[in-house]
């Protein structure tokens, strides 16, 4: 793999990953568009695992707290405390996408797929970002809240919808604020892609012939990671000032020159 064509694709990766606008569509778009071969699936686990490492560090302090001895008193403590509701709203997306990732990648990663999630969900995060106006001070993430936003999760393996967009859309109508629905997709975030590295793990053992270059796995995860943590970062901050409205016009945007690329 070309020096490249390895920092543009860890670019887009770290930008994408936790912005509303879906990091998959991208990344497929970005190779059918400029002939590039498939990266492999080692190099989309070290991709991965950046922007892994880069919402890890940026949450450390929530993390801690997570595991902080507190939550650890009985069962109905753990379960009610974020480290509980984060577990539980996990469980719906490793469930079907263990079961159902064979299919997924064999028919729906088409651009006319992409093109209509990315409009569709990009209306749907609009319409809650409509709603996010109404929401009142700071409202508290129960389990059920939280399974509801987990169950929404399952929608992201379709690509164009993006994981992140649709669990603050989910969040966003469920009455949280921005701020608050981006900190819960964010960490969220977590354990999914903690799972689905495990899955590619396994399925990369499987292959016979594994081979890969180093020096293009270490620039990728390097590049991931300082791309999606200034993101997270940068995002923060933006969402509450601005809202969601310029992701919803790129992603209404972007939907329409993927239709006039196929047609």
């Amino acid at each position: 793999m070309e020096t490249i064509q390895t920092i543009l694709l860890a670019m887009i990766q770290g930008l994408t990953e936790f912005l509303p606008i879906s990091s998959s569509a991208h990344l497929i778009l970005l190779s059918e568009i400029l002939g590039w071969n498939d990266q492999g699936l080692i190099f989309d686990i070290s991709l991965h695992f950046g922007t892994l490492l880069a919402v890890i560090f940026y949450f450390k302090n929530d993390i801690y707290q997570m595991f902080s001895h507190s939550h650890f008193k009985d069962f109905s403590t753990l379960i009610n405390s974020p480290l509980g509701v984060i577990t539980i709203a996990t469980l719906p997306i490793v469930i079907v996408g263990g079961l159902f990732s064979g299919f997924i990648e064999e028919n729906l990663r088409s651009p006319f797929v992409i093109a209509l999630a990315t409009i569709f969900f990009g209306v749907l995060l609009y319409l809650s970002d409509r709603k996010a106006h109404l929401a009142i001070g700071e409202r508290v993430m129960t389990v059920s809240l939280g399974f509801i936003i987990g169950l929404s999760q399952i929608l992201a393996v379709i690509p164009g919808t993006s994981r992140s967009g649709i669990t603050i859309t989910a969040a966003l109508f469920l009455g949280f604020s921005r701020t608050e629905a981006a900190r819960f997709s964010f960490l969220l975030s977590i354990p999914v892609i903690i799972a689905g590295n495990i899955l590619g793990i396994y399925e990369f053992s499987q292959i016979e012939d594994m081979i890969f270059d180093y020096s293009d796995l270490l620039l990728g995860i390097g590049v991931s990671f300082v791309i999606a943590y200034l993101t997270i970062k940068w995002f923060i901050n933006f969402v509450e000032k601005i809202g969601m409205l310029p992701f919803v016009v790129y992603r209404l945007f972007l939907g329409v020159i993927i239709f006039l690329y196929i047609y």
